[in-house]
């Protein structure tokens, strides 16, 4: 398996469960007043092509929530936030964040 095929089976598997990976929402996503779908369907995205996936790391959508679009991106820090991890591959030196924003916050 190369590191494109790692990164995202390690990001479809924290964006799936929301499970380790830290998940960030924003203000405007906070107030859009329908976060459990905005979660449902960050958690069941799937239109990843070449223009929104041109790496093929499930590292970013783009969808539409209540006449908003909405962006989620992961970044990879190490395990202490400071810094970006060494190693996007290795959850022991990782901390992923998923951050769930509206496109104008971006």
């Amino acid at each position: 398996m190369d590191t494109a095929d790692k990164i995202r089976v390690l990001n479809d598997c924290a964006r799936h469960t929301f499970r380790n990976c830290r998940v960030m929402l924003t203000v405007g996503v906070q107030q859009l007043g329908c976060l459990p779908k905005v979660l449902d369907a960050v958690r069941s995205f799937n239109n990843f092509d070449e223009s929104n996936d041109p790496y093929g790391e499930h590292d970013f959508g783009s969808l539409r929530m209540n006449d908003q679009t909405v962006f989620w991106k992961f970044d990879y820090y190490d395990v202490n936030l400071q810094i970006a991890s060494p190693d996007a591959t290795d959850p022991a030196v990782t901390t992923r964040v998923l951050t769930i924003m509206l496109a104008e916050e971006y």
